[in-house]
């Protein structure tokens, strides 16, 4: 029976991976997906990932870019059995599916495949029922038109998720993310660091790093004071600001401020502001070799202690256990 798909890492199994192409798929995620199975076959010099393409019909199937790529089987073609089925789509989802393909997901999910989303694929997914009660995630445009749609879903503002026999991520760049974190998880991570290293990342994202959403995005129809506010928090990382030096800037009073951050964020203004800091200390500890003590002064933490502290009640653990991880 297959494996979690957390597992750490296992004596060598040939794993068989489908991806299923529909209509305006992007190639870039597809790209990060495939390549780095295909690399970690080479770098291991076993054929660790063999990988099929399946597409609705037995003809080509024409992505996003208007590039067509030809798959090797059609929906419903004897193919063999089948450890993780990937669906590639555009987001949002412009068309409605097929009957037989939500037949043939359940199938693969009987036969205990594991099911992933890359992009829209996610929408696919919970279109047919299939990540319910489950985390996921997906563009991060298509954020709250899928939150309405599909309350049964944990949605996850995450690059990618990876939830009992469910990946999903963000598309583009993330799938590789995510490709090779599950490498990792199969075969080890200095195999996963190779392959990284083949195509020139200078490091691995982790799947509880956020995706990058445009402030305007991310506050959706607040006032412009409110994102004005925000945008003054950014850039005042490393000697923050009062609330009431934020309201002076902003011509208005500190009472009002705190007003417009309960209403549309559900925070206080402090409180906000130091989940920004602690956010880009925690950048900082991953991508950096920067002393500890060096990275609390540029987010703004007077003494190493109030800096360890805070950020260990933030996150669970302190910034030295955070580079252990």
């Amino acid at each position: 029976m297959p494996e979690s798909v957390t597992e750490s890492a296992q004596p060598f199994h040939r794993r068989r991976v489908a991806f299923v192409l529909l209509p305006g798929f992007s190639l870039l995620a597809h790209a990060c997906a495939l390549e780095p199975l295909q690399v970690a076959n080479q770098l291991s010099g076993q054929l660790l990932y063999q990988t099929i393409t399946i597409g609705l019909s037995e003809s080509p199937v024409r992505s996003g870019a208007e590039l067509s790529l030809n798959t090797q089987h059609a929906l419903g073609e004897p193919h063999g059995p089948l450890d993780m089925v990937l669906v590639c789509a555009p987001a949002p989802l412009p068309y409605a599916l097929p009957p037989r393909l939500n037949e043939w997901l359940r199938e693969q999910q009987g036969r205990k495949a594991c099911l992933g989303g890359l992009a829209g694929g996610t929408e696919v997914l919970a279109r047919c029922g299939l990540l319910e009660n489950y985390r996921a995630t997906l563009p991060w445009q298509r954020f709250e038109t899928f939150r309405q749609a599909y309350p049964q879903v944990a949605l996850s503002r995450q690059l990618f998720e990876m939830d009992r026999d469910r990946v999903t991520c963000g598309g583009g760049t993330a799938a590789m993310d995510m490709m090779l974190t599950l490498i990792a998880s199969h075969h080890g991570a200095r195999l996963a660091e190779q392959v990284s290293e083949h195509f020139v990342c200078d490091r691995i994202r982790l799947a509880d790093e956020c995706q990058h959403v445009p402030l305007k995005n991310r506050l959706g129809h607040a006032p412009q004071s409110l994102i004005d506010a925000v945008t003054l928090m950014e850039a005042n990382i490393e000697e923050p600001l009062s609330t009431l030096e934020l309201a002076e800037h902003l011509g208005i009073s500190r009472r009002q401020l705190e007003r417009l951050f309960k209403k549309y964020v559900q925070s206080v203004p402090s409180r906000y502001y130091l989940d920004l800091r602690l956010t880009e200390a925690r950048r900082q500890l991953r991508e950096s070799d920067s002393p500890v003590g060096d990275i609390a002064l540029s987010t703004g933490f007077s003494s190493g202690a109030h800096f360890s502290t805070a950020y260990r009640n933030h996150f669970g653990l302190t910034p030295r256990e955070e580079r252990l991880v």
